[in-house]
């Protein structure tokens, strides 16, 4: 992700330097006059299970001052203006992030602010042992990582497991959910689903794809009866689409500027692959519609890159092994951020889209995008209808992050926030995970979806008191 990254939009540099909104206010008074209650709810409990968003995930890494503005370490806080209790974090050991002498589990992302390799990771090493264990329970329950099916998944917590959970599982064989249960919360808070799309999604289609329907219905029913059992109130919320997160919409599909000569060559090249797609329809091969989607041709100017589809119709590899699934890029489909931490922008200036076609890791196609949006819209629908079934608060954040990709985003205390990667205000560096002032706008949906339920009256936080970026030094 951050390997010689030249950015597309380096003029919002000057946006930066005009408008720093990291700057904290004071916050203002966003009472509506009345009374601060906790209404039918209790909060003196309060536990929280998720994913990354939910333990607090930022700048592809999980850290102590990134945990701090987890969303619900903000709700906890709210909760506790109308009687809230005590709300524990399973904290790293460091600001670095990751664990120490892991490859896989790096330090943070910074913002450098050069022009040229805006993003840097901060340097080590991590002091977070993979092995360390920590002692006694936690309120957030949320595990980097996890799909629905793993917070009651025995053995999660083990060594084999995930290592988030590793570090504070009551036992290897414990699941999330039951240490979660266990606790006796008299309040709860579940935000899952996310990684049993993105992680299909951020690798470009390539692996197994999303968690099949039935299967999200049956590990979802199964936590909300374990988590409502007795009686238990919660509050519950529903997905964003993909194209909500710039990992998948900071480059554009026609992000490639050719010259004449290059545009000359590159048309040269492609002429025998067009020229078989010609006589494929000849023969009776292909359709005429397939040939035109497949037909590769460069302009002086803006192009997009040429990419391998396997969802197109007619393989021609048997007649020719060069003669692939491939086709040029169109506004549909979405060019990752990065893969495999090597920036794609950087990719495409060294040839890929144009000398050499781009592989699957490095584009989410318009087929595969529309297979996630199916199967997002199946959660969510799933997600909803059990929140009315049983009686639970119901967050809409598709449409509050929906309303981050509009032209006015959102705006409040003074502040706005958008989904534009690094000046947008919402997102962190990785592109997938909020930023502080993110998770602040995901607690206050939280919060006003438990006001309109239980008869609660809790103020918003003020966006004006959390960052949009992390320094490199904490």
């Amino acid at each position: 992700m951050i390997k010689n990254i030249k950015w597309l939009f380096l003029v919002s540099l000057t946006f930066v330097a005009c408008n720093n909104d990291d700057d904290v206010t004071t916050k203002p008074n966003s009472s509506d006059g009345l009374p601060l209650t906790a209404g039918s709810a209790d909060f003196s409990k309060y536990v929280a299970l998720g994913d990354s968003f939910a333990a607090g995930f930022s700048d592809n890494a999980l850290f102590i001052e990134g945990q701090k503005t987890s969303y619900p370490n903000i709700m906890a806080q709210q909760f506790a203006t109308v009687g809230g209790g005590a709300f524990t974090n399973p904290f790293m050991a460091d600001n670095v992030g990751g664990f120490a002498g892991s490859t896989t589990f790096g330090p943070r992302l910074y913002f450098t602010g050069s022009t040229t390799s805006p993003l840097a990771l901060v340097a080590g090493p991590s002091t977070t042992s993979i092995t360390a264990k920590l002692t006694g329970s936690f309120s957030n329950m949320g595990v980097p990582g996890a799909k629905v099916g793993d917070l009651d998944f025995p053995g999660y917590g083990s060594p084999l497991g995930n290592p988030y959970f590793t570090r504070f599982a009551s036992t290897p064989m414990a699941t999330i959910v039951d240490d979660a249960v266990a606790q006796n919360p008299t309040f709860f808070s579940l935000y899952i689903g996310g990684n049993d799309v993105l992680g299909y999604a951020t690798a470009g289609g390539t692996g197994s794809g999303p968690t099949a329907p039935a299967t999200f219905d049956n590990k979802y029913a199964g936590l909300i009866n374990k988590l409502t059992a007795g009686g238990r109130k919660g509050v519950v919320g529903n997905l964003p689409y993909v194209n909500t997160l710039p990992f998948f919409t900071t480059v554009p599909f026609n992000a490639i500027p050719l010259n004449a000569a290059q545009v000359s060559a590159l048309n040269s090249g492609y002429s025998a692959y067009n020229n078989a797609l010609t006589a494929a329809v000849g023969l009776g091969l292909m359709t005429p519609a397939e040939k035109t989607a497949r037909t590769i041709t460069f302009v002086v100017g803006q192009n997009a890159p040429v990419i391998v589809d396997e969802y197109l119709t007619t393989d021609l590899t048997i007649i020719n092994p060069a003669l692939i699934k491939m086709r040029q890029a169109t506004s549909a489909d979405y060019l990752l951020l990065s893969a495999g931490g090597a920036s794609t922008q950087a990719h495409l200036q060294a040839g890929g889209g144009t000398s050499t076609p781009l592989v699957d890791k490095w584009v989410l196609s318009a087929a595969e995008a529309n297979e996630i949006k199916v199967a997002t819209d199946l959660y969510n629908a799933t997600i909803e209808a059990t929140a009315t079934a049983k009686g639970l608060a119901f967050a809409d954040l598709k449409s509050v992050m929906n309303e981050l990709i509009s032209p006015t985003g959102i705006s409040a205390n003074g502040f706005t926030l958008k989904s534009q990667f690094i000046f947008g205000g919402a997102f962190s560096l990785d592109g997938v995970h909020p930023s502080p002032r993110g998770y602040a706008l995901i607690a206050n949906s939280f919060t006003a979806a438990i006001n309109l339920k239980y008869g609660s009256n809790m103020a918003p936080v003020s966006f004006g008191d959390y960052r949009i970026l992390f320094p490199e030094v904490l």
